[in-house]
């Protein structure tokens, strides 16, 4: 599990990046790179890691399902994932 202060912070960036997403897409587009240095840093998308939105895992995730690799395994051998059978891992 990770911890809630880290996923706090995954939710600030998330939103900030959101707030600045117009604003960044104008300056880049004007080449205005002064401007674009003077926005916060968490406002680039690229500071967003994504994270399992069941345990908050940040590596092995799987975009497709939004989960970690673990977790996607334990979904898959419980029968909550349709259309995912176990073979042999």
């Amino acid at each position: 599990m990770a911890k809630e202060s880290m996923k706090a912070r995954e939710v600030r960036r998330a939103r900030l990046v959101a707030r600045y997403a117009e604003k960044r897409k104008r300056l880049l587009a004007e080449g205005d790179y002064v401007g674009l240095q003077k926005l916060p840093r968490n406002s680039s998308a690229t500071r967003i890691h994504n994270r399992c939105s069941v345990t908050g895992r940040p590596k092995g995730y799987i975009r497709q399902f939004g989960i970690s690799r673990i977790t996607f395994r334990e979904m898959a051998s419980q029968g909550l994932i349709p259309g995912v059978k176990k073979a042999s891992w």
